[in-house]
């Protein structure tokens, strides 16, 4: 069960936040109760994401933890304003806003991907607000201009309106020109950002929009702000993601308090691919905050 609680980010934009487990007790707001309630956890999607991708980690961690994954600005049910910005610190100031407005600080950040930057720079800009950092397959290097211009043509190749469901699960899985092999699991993850319009299946977010959020971080390298991060960090990557295992374990390096952990049969949707096996490899390090 999960139940929507609006955060305001940077600027003034509508955020959609939804917290697993039980609500709080006599209808009390969430962020006045906190005080009473179990330490919090915040989930970050990656590019293209939403916070029901969370779904199997939330639920299992709110057994002990206050756990709100947040669908961050021009995804899910967020605000996706043309006029809105998509900046590293647009990004950054909603997370920090999440956490203070629902009064889960000092909270465990959970990131995928874009998530995961927008975790560590949030860590390292306010320590006060972060007691413990899971990195999932996010790379601190730049990955240049090339990048970009294949992620642009790659949007272009979406058969979009996809005519069912089944179509976008096909597609994703199967059928994409820029993945190697087939995968289930990841035509289950772009099913989960379909809605349906009068002529078909269509994205819920601005293909546009997620381009401009990509280009605030693509051509830099993160290791600086990495290396700011002091609490407690864990990286965990895909056995067949895009972070290496070289780059991880320097990320880990750079962080004075760094942990690794590795996901066998595993791609870049780690926490989706294998949900299980993800939980059993972030689930010690959470057990090791908890002894602090």
């Amino acid at each position: 069960m999960a139940r929507r609680i609006d955060v305001t980010g940077a600027d003034g934009v509508r955020l959609a936040a939804w917290e697993f487990g039980d609500p709080p007790k006599n209808g009390a707001d969430p962020a006045e109760s906190a005080a009473q309630s179990a330490p919090g956890v915040l989930l970050l999607h990656g590019l293209m994401g939403r916070a029901s991708h969370w779904a199997s980690t939330a639920r299992r961690l709110s057994g002990r933890y206050r756990a709100v994954a947040l669908d961050q600005r021009g995804h899910g049910r967020s605000d996706k304003s043309p006029q809105a910005s998509f900046t590293r610190d647009a990004y950054v100031d909603d997370a920090e806003a999440a956490v203070e407005q629902l009064g889960l600080g000092p909270t465990v950040l959970i990131g995928h991907a874009m998530g995961a930057l927008t975790a560590w720079q949030l860590a390292a800009k306010r320590p006060d607000l972060v007691r413990g950092l899971v990195i999932c397959d996010m790379r601190a290097s730049a990955l240049g201009a090339a990048s970009q211009r294949e992620w642009a043509e790659w949007f272009k190749a979406w058969p979009v309106p996809f005519a069912t469901l089944a179509d976008v699960r096909k597609w994703f899985g199967e059928d994409d020109p820029w993945v190697e092999r087939p995968n289930p699991a990841r035509g289950a993850f772009y099913a989960e950002v379909m809605a349906e319009s009068p002529d078909g299946w269509r994205p819920v977010f601005d293909p546009d929009q997620m381009l401009r959020s990509r280009e605030t971080w693509v051509f830099d390298a993160h290791w600086e702000e990495l290396a700011q991060v002091r609490c407690p960090a864990l990286v965990v990557r895909g056995l067949d993601g895009e972070l290496g295992r070289a780059e991880a374990q320097e990320m880990v390096r750079v962080m004075p308090h760094g942990r690794y952990a590795e996901v066998a049969d595993a791609g870049h949707l780690v926490h989706y691919d294998q949900p299980e096996t993800w939980l059993a490899a972030i689930e010690p390090f959470l057990d090791s905050l908890d002894d602090r």
